[in-house]
């Protein structure tokens, strides 16, 4: 393909091609950008890759350059970070050089309005600045879950975003911090981060599980990650966990999560989240399912135990904090928490744009060995 400037489209279910087009020329208040790295977002990309999206929804109709449904074919992507190599009309020369993220598809050259546009700190590398859409979903988590002094938390699913969360959430004044997630690289990882426990959700009843060892936060035992059990603690002043009977468990009513975080994007992990939960706990979901269907079992003690769904979706702040919060504020943050985390670490793949496929084949038939994965241009 040579030097020709390419761009990626999901071209049918399971399918990606990469198509070179010609160089775009900037507008009015634009500049072009020479792309040098841009991240995969598994959790979304996937479910466009697979086809389980509703084609007839916006791709995001926050941001311009994902104009469009989800029909086939479409440029998808929203993790791009480059250099600006051509300035337009009405745009200071300055900007020439400066390395840049922007909320675009996955392409060697894009033409973007330097309003849209994020300067990359200096301290900041192209990869670890290829996060920073996911650091912000996770701080937008955090804030709508909004977690309290001395709250129990769980959080389903270790993905990049779920240990971004596991990450802010270490960082909370919360006294125990439980995350599930089926591979075990990710467990170790979770409790590199900070969680003080994690399950393996190939367990039978995780959801239940988790609500009687929170009863009062004792019985936790002490085993590796890939012990018997599927559970391992970051911690050794617990007792080892026996039977139920010998579990404290407080009021079963009571016993559980005060606030779960479904990260999965298992559809069947919701409802294992709203059993991991407590009386008049919350549940804030932030998997998207797509067109997968969820089935939700709420005939137990859904209702009496007056458990909160909640859906959280980074494109829209909290209502309660739109007077103080404003989209430039929230990223700000989420620039300093990259920054804090290190997110580049979670790096497991890089691949050449005119791999995608190998790319995209790898995320979908073999997760347990790829985490983040990253295009260079």
């Amino acid at each position: 393909m040579g030097s020709m400037p390419r761009s990626l489209y999901f071209t049918g279910d399971g399918a990606v091609e990469v198509r070179e087009r010609e160089l775009p020329t900037p507008g009015e208040e634009e500049v072009r950008v020479r792309t040098e790295r841009s991240a995969i977002s598994p959790g979304t990309e996937l479910l466009v890759y697979r086809g389980e999206v509703p084609t007839e929804m916006a791709a995001d109709a926050t941001i311009d350059a994902l104009a469009g449904t989800f029909e086939f074919p479409l440029r998808y992507g929203y993790a791009a970070v480059g250099r600006v190599e051509a300035v337009g009309p009405g745009v200071d020369s300055s900007w020439e050089g400066r390395e840049v993220f922007g909320f675009n598809p996955h392409e060697s050259h894009f033409c973007a309005p330097v309003s849209d546009l994020l300067v990359v700190p200096e301290e900041c590398s192209a990869e670890a600045a290829t996060f920073l859409p996911n650091v912000e979903t996770a701080v937008n988590f955090l804030q709508d879950g909004a977690p309290r002094l001395g709250e129990r938390v769980a959080v389903f699913g270790q993905g990049v975003v779920g240990l971004l969360t596991t990450a802010l959430l270490s960082e909370a004044p919360v006294e125990r911090l439980v995350t599930v997630d089926r591979y075990e690289s990710r467990r170790e990882r979770s409790l590199e981060l900070g969680a003080d426990v994690v399950l393996d959700s190939e367990r039978e009843a995780v959801g239940e599980r988790i609500r009687e060892q929170l009863g009062d936060g004792a019985g936790w035992g002490e085993e590796s990650v890939s012990g018997g059990d599927g559970m391992a603690t970051g911690g050794s002043d617990t007792d080892e966990i026996g039977d139920d009977s010998d579990a404290t468990t407080g009021d079963d009513e009571i016993a559980g999560a005060d606030l779960t975080y479904e990260l999965s994007g298992c559809p069947d992990a919701l409802d294992a989240a709203i059993s991991a939960t407590g009386y008049d706990g919350r549940v804030v979901v932030g998997s998207w399912y797509g067109t997968k269907p969820t089935e939700l079992d709420l005939g137990g003690r859904f209702h009496r135990s007056r458990v909160s769904l909640e859906s959280s979706q980074v494109s829209t702040i909290d209502p309660e904090l739109r007077g103080r919060w404003s989209k430039d504020r929230r990223l700000a943050l989420a620039w300093e928490k990259l920054l804090d985390i290190d997110p580049e670490r979670f790096v497991t793949h890089e691949f050449g744009i005119s791999e995608a496929s190998e790319a995209y084949e790898l995320l979908d038939e073999n997760p347990a060995e790829a985490l983040g994965v990253i295009f260079e241009y």
